[in-house]
């Protein structure tokens, strides 16, 4: 068991080396603000308060910062409120900082996060699978914050799955979700969607394809999926009626700009592959250059070839994979990735799907970079942006699945919102990943208002009122 005061001890450590990389404590209040609400977001996953949560929690401040005082009771009722994850707006000033300095000051605060959460996580001698996902998901979302600001690579932090104790999912065992798969993080930051079996069998083809009809918009997506599942279909036929059954390549191109849909997409699709016998698994890993290549000789070879292995049986999903052959890139590794990646297409060709996905003139011309990739994928997915309406109908389906209600001009301000996200529309346009924003920026900002309410009522806790929409 780890006390209190030890606690304080590993925590101050580990922000005092923060601060240091900093270059001051002047996001010392903000960093402690930050990681008690994570810590909180722990125990709401962990599944209960102890009144040693309470002396923990009360020992996790900076110095010469106000350290917080909780009662028991309070400290249970903010567990059980907990909702979200959010991306601080430090961070995010962090990790474009670090794109102007050339510095990885937000990737060091990555790993104190990950230190300071497995050690609370590991206060009671137990590391529980519910535990270290929900570190895995936090430590993620802040590492495609400092990737998509073009933050240099660094040293990464902890894998929580490496520290897991107990094979118990604490209190989410037995909950069923909306599809039954779930993410772990594996070696190396690549993360793995694998169907849970041990409690159910894979999900069938019909329900797999009522989720897929259930996205939003993507229609012309649908129809290629449905026509690609009826080339199988037929083939299979075909073969179990000894007729000839022409080879056919099931790796594919997925183009569109983020937010789209496309790992969604791919994600079901390992399942649908599944249910039908073409792969043996269901796995989706998703990688990208960072999984794949290494900056010396013989590396990439060993990190790609992990990768393959991981994926065999599944779907091997490789995301801005263009990023691995740049231009004027010379001797470059990313080269000696996609040849690896092309000897594995053959060498498991009956049990292996790859993918790769990207924005669309840069899919194309990745393609075109190399014979063996354009002789390999044939099947081109393009991944339109969703429209105003379409964004405003994911925004809903947000509220719904999280239990909110949107008051008439509340709806009406966010359809407002939404339509003018998409008419003005830039290279930085999101699509879903935007609209989650919205959603979480509006949760948060309903958070405070109600927050101010001496004893809020039931419809005061799940109502979103147009002050609550924020505009963007």
């Amino acid at each position: 068991m780890i006390s209190p005061s030890e606690m304080r001890k590993i925590y101050v450590n580990n922000t005092e080396a923060f601060y240091k990389a900093a270059g001051g404590d002047y996001l010392a209040a903000e960093t402690d603000e930050f990681l008690r609400a994570c810590v909180i977001g722990l125990w709401a996953r962990s599944g209960g308060v102890t009144e040693s949560n309470v002396a923990l929690i009360n020992e996790l401040y900076s110095k010469n910062q106000p350290g917080p005082k909780y009662l028991y009771w309070e400290l249970t009722s903010v567990v059980c409120a907990y909702s979200l994850f959010q991306i601080p707006d430090f961070f995010t000033g962090l990790a474009a900082a670090d794109r102007l300095n050339k510095t990885t000051v937000s990737r060091t605060f990555i790993r104190i996060f990950a230190n300071i959460l497995l050690t609370v996580a590991s206060s009671d001698d137990d590391v529980s699978i519910a535990e270290a996902q929900f570190i895995t998901s936090c430590t993620e979302a802040l590492e495609s914050v400092c990737d998509r600001s073009g933050v240099a690579p660094a040293k990464r932090p902890l894998n929580a799955a490496d520290y897991i104790t107990s094979p118990e999912p604490s209190f989410l065992q037995g909950v069923k979700p909306a599809c039954p798969q779930q993410e772990q993080t594996t070696g190396e930051g690549i993360t793995q969607t694998v169907a849970d079996n041990k409690d159910e069998a894979p999900a069938e083809l019909d329900e797999l394809m009522a989720q897929l009809d259930e996205l939003v918009g993507l229609e012309r997506i649908k129809s290629d999926v449905r026509s690609l599942i009826n080339l199988i279909k037929v083939r299979k036929l075909r073969t179990e009626h000894g007729l000839t059954a022409p080879p056919i390549s099931l790796h594919m191109v997925f183009m569109g700009n983020p937010g789209t849909g496309k790992t969604t997409v791919a994600r079901l699709l390992a399942g649908i592959y599944k249910a039908m016998g073409v792969l043996s698994k269901g796995q989706l890993v998703e990688v990208d250059r960072s999984q794949l290549v290494a900056g010396y000789v013989g590396q990439t070879a060993i990190k790609t070839a992990e990768a393959l292995e991981k994926a065999k049986g599944g779907i091997l999903f490789i995301d801005e994979a263009y990023s691995l052959t740049p231009d004027a890139s010379g001797n470059d590794y990313g080269r000696e990735a996609v040849e690896i990646i092309l000897k594995g297409m053959e060498d498991n060709r009956d049990d292996l799907v790859v993918i790769v996905a990207g924005y669309e003139n840069l899919m194309e011309k990745f393609i075109s970079s190399n014979p063996g990739l354009e002789s390999r994928f044939s099947k081109y997915f393009v991944f339109e942006d969703y429209t105003g309406e379409q964004l405003n109908s994911i925004f809903l389906s947000m509220c719904k699945k999280n239990e909110y209600l949107l008051t008439p001009e509340a709806s009406e301000r966010a359809r407002e919102l939404l339509n003018r996200l998409y008419e003005q529309r830039d290279d930085n346009f999101g699509n879903a990943r935007d609209v989650r924003n919205l959603f979480e920026r509006a949760v948060s900002m309903h958070s405070d208002r109600v927050a101010s309410i001496e004893s809020p009522s039931k419809e005061d806790l799940i109502t979103l009122i147009k002050e609550d929409i924020p505009d963007f």
